[in-house]
């Protein structure tokens, strides 16, 4: 979605002429694929820090075109709503100590950011969703003014044909209904693109996916929305049904959800993936470039990027014209805070896990149903470091039911050995592995942590007061800059 439109209203036409463009650009994605020398090249990774801007008493601040004005930093982007940035972080190949030239160049931008909010009374804060929100922060009036969100919007609510309904179970169940999509803007994430090699990719993704809930259950850090306490990542819920254009018929066919895990392992390559949201999902945003994909030259796919953006799988294919044309899975699913190297810390066990499966992977899923992986994903939302998911073993028949927190201990040893397989030194992968041990040992994170400090506020003050000391008591922390495994209660 960072690609800007020039309209925002579109007529049948429109639509015939894109989907036509899609289907050209997926035959020439096919032709790519079909090329052995095609997207060789190091593996990298890179990221998007999502954040938001809160005033001096806690409050969201919209404010964001002005802070990116004054930055004038091109990898300072905008999101949705106004008190939400995105920056869109360098590239480092897995031989440049990566995940540490991450973690300082998140440093260096918040740093810097930091300091030009404070200009405009305001602060930058990296958490999941922010806790002392209230249902007037959304609506019309705190949309971004650029045509894509409008665009985006105004396609959302003509097919939804009316509100958008948010139910949410937990400890204090959330229900209520919105005009509009805004609370998709709650969620604030850190998004880590991995460059994969095209004939590794369905292996590469398929142990992502298998990966994937244990990295959140331990990262998890979006426990509250509206004071209600939900799930440890409530953001997962919140922004499938927050964006969900479809009216469920419990005995008739229905359109897959746009916000998923997916549909199914991956069996061959990545063109499956790409042909799956071409043929499943219908576009929102029909905006023809009119380029020439023939001539020699790297093909933009310009049609199917930018629908791409629009279908908002947990872990989604990525294809990029740069460097002569590579593949990259985006992983999505990993919240933003509540440090840099919290954050880091996620992506490099993610990683590590998934390149530390991926050799056996094809012993492993046979014994794992795809549905049994989406249990997993949405189990580890919920119940965090308490889940219980299931899990296959080498060697055995079927999975069991195991406790989440024995899976990571017994995963953190693959999830070494597939760092050190990419390149990565030991230096490295003993920083950042170091951190989700500690966590590990806690059975904390940073959802756990706020619900602990808010259980301890909530006797003592009304709620308002207990989620902005919260608030207060999150942000000095994760200023400080010390993992959350150390912060204390």
């Amino acid at each position: 979605m960072g690609i800007e439109i020039d309209r925002s209203e579109f007529d049948s036409a429109d639509y015939e002429r894109f989907v036509e463009r899609l289907e050209l650009n997926l035959s020439t994605l096919r032709q790519c694929l079909a090329n052995p020398d095609f997207g060789r090249g190091p593996a990298s990774l890179g990221a998007e820090l999502e954040m938001y801007i809160i005033d001096q008493h806690g409050r969201p601040l919209f404010l964001n075109q002005e802070l990116q004005a004054e930055a004038a930093d091109p990898q300072l982007t905008l999101e949705l709503n106004r008190y939400n940035l995105e920056y869109n972080l360098s590239p480092y190949c897995c031989a440049e100590k990566p995940f540490l030239s991450t973690e300082n160049e998140i440093n260096d931008k918040l740093t810097g950011l930091r300091s030009i909010a404070a200009r405009h009374g305001g602060r930058i804060v990296p958490i999941g969703i922010l806790p002392t929100l209230k249902q007037s922060d959304f609506g019309a009036h705190c949309i971004t003014d650029l045509r894509r969100f409008h665009a985006l919007v105004a396609q959302c609510i003509r097919r939804r044909r009316g509100k958008f309904r948010i139910d949410i179970n937990g400890a204090e169940p959330l229900q209520m209904a919105l005009g509009d999509i805004t609370l998709e803007g709650a969620n604030t994430s850190f998004q880590v693109h991995y460059r994969v090699q095209p004939d590794a990719f369905a292996d590469t993704f398929n142990a992502v996916q298998l990966a994937t809930p244990l990295a959140l259950a331990i990262g998890a850090n979006s426990p509250t929305l509206f004071g209600h306490s939900l799930w440890h990542e409530t953001r997962v819920p919140l922004f499938k049904q927050s964006i969900d254009t479809r009216h469920i018929n419990r005995y008739g066919w229905n359109e897959p959800a746009r916000v998923s895990c997916g549909n199914g392992w991956v069996r061959r390559s990545a063109l499956e993936l790409f042909e799956e949201s071409v043929r499943l999902y219908r576009p929102y945003l029909p905006v023809c470039d009119g380029a020439d994909e023939d001539g020699g030259a790297v093909p933009r796919l310009a049609e199917l990027r930018l629908h791409q953006g629009t279908v908002w799988l947990w872990n989604r294919p990525v294809y990029d014209d740069a460097q002569g044309g590579m593949l990259r899975i985006e992983l999505r699913a990993l919240p933003a805070g509540p440090t840099p190297v919290d954050m880091v810390a996620n992506a490099a066990f993610l990683i590590g896990l998934a390149e530390g499966l991926r050799p056996q992977i094809n012993q492993l899923l046979p014994a794992l149903p795809f549905k049994a992986a989406d249990y997993n994903f949405y189990r580890a939302a919920q119940f965090g470091l308490d889940a219980d998911l299931v899990w296959p073993e080498l060697g055995q028949s079927g999975c069991k039911r195991r406790s989440v927190l024995d899976i990571i201990a017994s995963a953190l040893p693959v999830a070494a050995e597939g760092l050190g397989s990419i390149g990565i030194e030991r230096e490295e992968i003993d920083r950042y592995l170091g951190v989700i041990e500690r966590r590990l040992a806690a059975s904390t994170s940073g959802a756990i942590w706020q619900q602990r400090v808010l259980s301890a506020l909530k006797p003592n003050c009304e709620l308002d007061a207990a989620l902005h000391s919260l608030l207060e008591r999150y942000h000095e922390n994760s200023v400080g800059g010390e993992p959350v495994a150390d912060w204390r209660i």
